[in-house]
């Protein structure tokens, strides 16, 4: 077999329909990669690079929680009977729930630790720390979104990570209170 037909091979099994959740995990580890480089290069220049550590470390944690929280869900709605077929609103709602209480965690997660690097920044510095912030949450965005795949989750995820973003970002002790504790484990 060719280089060229094991190629074609390799691309046709990935886009096929069966294989979506593979390519979106796919695409989102590529993307997420891909922001980090790009924050990383970013903040260089404004000796933040920390910050850029602390998403990565974030981004770790975050694939891991969402993987995990996808599972748990899944068990308990497979203990309950609860499915696409039998309970669509129940099923829709509890991976909703999950999914925006995951994209708010990181929304929280994002505008707390942007917040801890604007002291001593001009103001198109902080300018540029709270614009990272906000294109980290498109980032954990694609994460979610890799598994819960649904166009009612993306459709609410995107707009709750930006707003969830910038509530936290004005009242940083709200964040704190929903989700310090989590933060605290790691």
């Amino acid at each position: 077999m060719s280089a060229s037909a094991a190629l074609s091979f390799r691309e046709v099994w990935l886009l096929q329909e069966e294989q979506k959740d593979v390519f979106e995990a796919i695409v989102a580890l590529a993307l997420n990669f891909l922001f980090l480089a790009l924050i990383a290069l970013l903040l260089w220049p404004l000796d933040r690079l920390p910050l850029a550590l602390g998403l990565a470390k974030g981004s770790g944690v975050l694939w891991i929680a969402v993987g995990v929280a996808f599972v748990l869900v899944l068990r308990i709605q497979r203990l309950f009977g609860v499915n696409l077929y039998d309970h669509p609103d129940a099923y829709v709602r509890s991976n909703l729930v999950v999914s925006c209480f995951l994209q708010a965690g990181w929304a929280a997660f994002a505008a707390l630790a942007v917040r801890s690097f604007v002291p001593g920044l001009p103001a198109w510095g902080v300018a540029l720390l709270y614009v990272a912030g906000a294109a980290s949450c498109l980032m954990a965005y694609f994460v979610v979104s890799s598994f819960y795949q649904g166009t009612v989750y993306k459709l609410i995820s995107l707009p709750l990570a930006l707003a969830g973003f910038l509530v936290f970002s004005v009242w940083p002790a709200s964040g704190r209170t929903l989700y310090g504790w989590f933060f605290r484990l790691f």
